[in-house]
């Protein structure tokens, strides 16, 4: 997500001819694109984005636990 959202802001300051981003060539600055595309396929080859997803689900349905004991007074942190 990184290299997209630096992708962006370069390409918006080599389109808008700003600073020193206006020397730069294209090939420098659609750079972060490839690295993007690089790195989410690297992510779904190793498992990476998957691993992520199951931990908020495990997340989540512990949260959904909690919130479920507190509602029927069984929480386990004692109220003052």
């Amino acid at each position: 997500m990184y290299f997209l959202i630096l992708g962006i802001i370069l390409l918006l300051l080599k389109y808008l001819e700003i600073g020193p981003v206006a020397a730069w060539s294209w090939t420098a600055v659609l750079a972060p694109f490839g690295l993007a595309a690089l790195w989410w396929a690297w992510a779904d080859w190793s498992g990476y984005t998957k691993r992520k997803a199951m931990e908020q689900e495990v997340l989540k349905k512990e949260r959904r636990l909690q919130k479920s004991k507190e509602a029927l007074g069984q929480s386990t942190r004692r109220r003052r």
